[in-house]
């Protein structure tokens, strides 16, 4: 559906779009994960054609958005990081002002706004003046602006930053229900928790450049070996270290006072051995922690800081 290829982005010398390059297919949630500044907003303002690119090419539908800007302008539903609502209008008002602005009128905008009304869940409110409203509720408004003319690819941009978790979980499963109904959705985040839980294929972006790309399970495989397990024992000595290290697939181990940190490749194929040996021997567990790759960790691997850094 969508490719970019090349992408590049510079504000003076600071180049805020380093040469990237994705396909986004169609029916699926497209996750672009990163710390603030990534250049993830750049990206997503250039693809909404708001920005002229510098460099490179992106295609929708085979057609070059910056030759044909109205391919992908009139399918195209963007929620932006800020949130674009008149504070002083109802909800029903400013979904009535975005709606005419895609053309729609009279009852096919009432319908409209009655359907968006259920799936974002303000029907209660929606009468309401937004100034009223929780930073959730306009969040979940800002949603259904984009949702009104019923695109073909939606682009969320940071959807839940600053908002309570009910209002995070409600725009999650919002997102996977319109996702189910056949959406196409680029979603940006630097919340790793939220592009795991969503998104079908990743790009890991950083300093304006993609470092990783590919599925959950891909981008994890680049750091397989790193499962963590920590043991914590009521007691240590020399003769459980020596047995707990004998088993098959332990890749390392390291042990202080009364705790034992293992790394190994599959943890599941292998705890319950380590269970047993400590058992066997006569000694208790007070707790385990299996600490499994996930894309923080990938993350961590590839540019040495932690995501939210």
């Amino acid at each position: 559906m969508l490719k970019v290829e090349n992408l590049q982005k510079n504000f003076g010398n600071i180049m805020a779009v380093d040469g990237i390059s994705f396909e986004v297919r169609k029916g699926e949630v497209f996750g672009l994960l990163g710390p603030n500044g990534a250049g993830k907003s750049t990206t997503i303002s250039v693809l909404s054609t708001l920005l002229p690119p510098s460099d490179g090419v992106v295609l929708f539908e085979g057609k070059n958005i910056f030759e044909e800007p109205k391919a992908i302008q009139s399918k195209l539903g963007v929620v932006p990081q800020d949130i674009a609502l008149y504070p002083t209008l109802s909800g029903y008002e400013n979904l009535s002002f975005w709606g005419n602005l895609y053309g729609l009128t009279g009852r096919e905008l009432k319908k409209r706004i009655e359907e968006v009304c259920e799936i974002i869940g303000l029907s209660e409110r929606i009468k309401d003046r937004v100034d009223k409203y929780s930073g959730g509720m306009k969040r979940r408004l800002n949603i259904g602006a984009a949702l009104l003319h019923m695109p073909e690819l939606l682009i969320m941009d940071e959807p839940t930053v600053g908002i309570d978790p009910q209002s995070r979980n409600h725009i999650l499963d919002t997102v996977l229900e319109l996702n189910r109904q056949g959406m196409t959705i680029i979603y940006t985040s630097h919340y790793m928790e939220e592009v795991e839980y969503l998104c079908s294929r990743i790009c890991i972006m950083d300093q304006g450049k993609i470092i990783a790309a590919g599925s959950k399970d891909e981008l994890v495989e680049m750091i397989s070996g790193k499962t963590e397990i920590a043991l914590l024992l009521e007691s240590m000595d020399q003769e459980i270290v020596k047995t707990v290290g004998s088993i098959k697939g332990i890749d390392s181990m390291v042990h202080q006072e009364n705790q034992i940190l293992i790394r190994c490749e599959n943890a599941d194929m292998i705890l319950a051995d380590i269970i047993a040996s400590i058992t066997a021997s006569g000694n208790h567990l007070r707790s385990v922690d299996v600490k499994k790759p996930n894309l923080e960790a990938v993350f961590l691997h590839l540019t040495g800081k932690a995501l939210r850094d």
